[in-house]
């Protein structure tokens, strides 16, 4: 399990326990940022029960804090200012097997804006983009990963996405697609597009000596990799 993945899980655990769900559905549902009274008033618990699960819940990045004073007065007498939750603007996603969803839509998105710009092929385009995308991604991650062969430097790289690569012998396979719902429903142009993004980031990596290919098997990805001689 990757370091963000285990980070998502960590986060979104913290909902397990029922009070602290309760606290979060009802600071969520209201307009404005409240109160620990009015939490604890909310979903009938103690004060000091509402403040621990409330200040858990700040440490998992799922609510903000803010300070206000309630009376709406200020200087002198007017009292300290109280401390509010309300939801946080953070995004949480986890699925089992892993998904990578705003992968394939960032990849679409930018082909369609570039494809109208420049009048061309939206199949061209989007080919060239997720092959970009992938050589974004290998490059950044060129000076990070174990120098431990070309191969491992893939998986490596393409573990946090989703992939769930596995080497056998001279061949690396991924285990999991990562666009595996749309995939179902357009799979030459999810394939395609997969192809391209993977081999980008084995050029990315400077993995000159892999052959980035399609090699469709039941329950896995379509793509492979493997060292050439």
């Amino acid at each position: 399990m990757d370091d963000a993945f285990g980070h998502r899980v960590t986060k979104l655990g913290a909902l397990a326990d029922p009070v602290r769900r309760a606290l979060y559905r009802f600071v969520a549902d209201q307009p404005g940022a409240v109160s620990r009274d009015q939490a604890a008033d909310g979903i009938d618990v103690p004060r000091h029960t509402a403040k621990f699960h409330l200040d858990r819940l700040v440490d998992e990045g799922l609510l903000d804090v803010l300070f206000r004073r309630l009376t709406g007065r200020s200087g002198p007498g007017a009292g300290r200012p109280a401390k509010l939750y309300r939801r946080s603007n953070r995004e949480f996603a986890l699925s089992l097997p892993q998904r990578n969803y705003d992968l394939l839509s960032e990849i679409l998105a930018r082909a369609v804006d570039e494809a109208v710009a420049e009048d061309a092929p939206m199949a061209e385009v989007a080919s060239r983009v997720a092959r970009d995308e992938g050589l974004s991604f290998g490059a950044d991650a060129a000076g990070k990963v174990p120098d431990d062969g070309s191969l491992e430097r893939l998986a490596v790289s393409l573990r946090p996405h989703g992939y769930e690569p596995r080497i056998e012998q001279q061949r690396m396979v991924l285990e999991n697609c990562p666009f595996d719902k749309v995939a179902q429903h357009h799979t030459g142009l999810v394939c395609g597009l997969n192809l391209d993004f993977v081999d980008g980031v084995a050029e990315g990596l400077g993995c000159d000596d892999l052959r980035v290919t399609l090699e469709p098997s039941p329950g896995r990805c379509c793509v492979s990799a493997r060292r050439e001689p």
